[in-house]
């Protein structure tokens, strides 16, 4: 990211410095993050001038309130120089085969049967179901990303304020180099490639990003199971520690009906 940039914001920004990447020559400025805890209006302030800027504000959360380094960002543990680019990725490609992978059965399971990891995905079993249809929204897309940035911040008062040279949300992570969902994957631009999808199809806003964890809100859900369903089964290919490890019961039936009418994401890799 160019430091200049920062000049054609109109939002006055408190202190902050510019965070160089941990890899390759340490000579890339992956973004700006404020020195303290951001306010919802400044995130606003910035949201607002975001297409004139060409700076996408972030809402930034660390591993915790004991995280002195503000890891990864404070730390520079963003890999901007390994990933590729979202365009040269297929949505429904990508989670086309990494539902395949996600449903591998394996008699040697120690922790599911056969029947019971079929039972995981069911109705769709292995058979990837294909990418739900784009959805209508039902608030603008602003408006929620707002709202969900208030909800956010009130619940995580600790975030700070990251600023990418990005067009969208969905590029901003690659951008910034985050590689969160690295436990399955390294090449975050795989992942922005299915963010921007679900840009276009639901009205989604990438509003905060963790260590592990992203945020989105979400203009157009899902408003009915069948199609909450398909939704689901989205979300278990980009993100299946959503089901393995979120509430009981783990399938994605369960997690489905949390999706009706719900206006934020939220997604975990272990």
């Amino acid at each position: 990211m160019n430091p200049e940039l920062l000049s054609t914001v109109g939002t006055p920004l408190p202190s902050g410095r510019m965070i160089t990447s941990d890899e390759g020559d340490g000579d890339v400025q992956a973004l700006w993050m404020s020195d303290g805890p951001a306010t919802t209006e400044l995130w606003a302030g910035l949201y607002a001038e975001r297409n004139r800027t060409g700076l996408w504000p972030l809402l930034l959360d660390s591993r915790g309130p004991h995280d002195s380094e503000f890891s990864p960002w404070g730390s520079g543990e963003l890999f901007p120089e390994r990933m590729s680019s979202p365009d040269s990725h297929d949505t429904a490609d990508l989670l086309g085969r990494w539902w395949k992978n996600y449903t591998v059965i394996d008699e040697d399971d120690d922790m599911l049967s056969p029947e019971d990891r079929l039972a995981v995905t069911a109705p769709f079993g292995r058979v990837w179901p294909g990418l739900s249809p784009a959805h209508r929204p039902a608030i603008d897309p602003d408006t929620a990303a707002g709202d969900y940035a208030k909800y956010f911040a009130a619940r995580r008062p600790n975030v700070r304020l990251g600023l990418v040279a990005a067009d969208s949300g969905a590029q901003a992570l690659t951008a910034a180099g985050w590689d969160g969902p690295v436990n399955y994957d390294n090449d975050t631009a795989k992942f922005s490639a299915i963010v921007a999808s679900w840009e276009e199809r639901f009205g989604a806003r990438v509003v905060a990003v963790g260590p592990a964890t992203l945020h989105l809100s979400v203009a157009a859900p899902p408003t009915s199971t069948s199609g909450a369903l398909l939704v689901a089964a989205e979300h278990f290919a980009f993100c299946p520690d959503n089901i393995w490890q979120g509430s009981h019961p783990n399938t994605l039936a369960a997690y489905a009906e949390r999706l009706v009418r719900n206006h934020c994401w939220d997604f975990w890799w272990d």
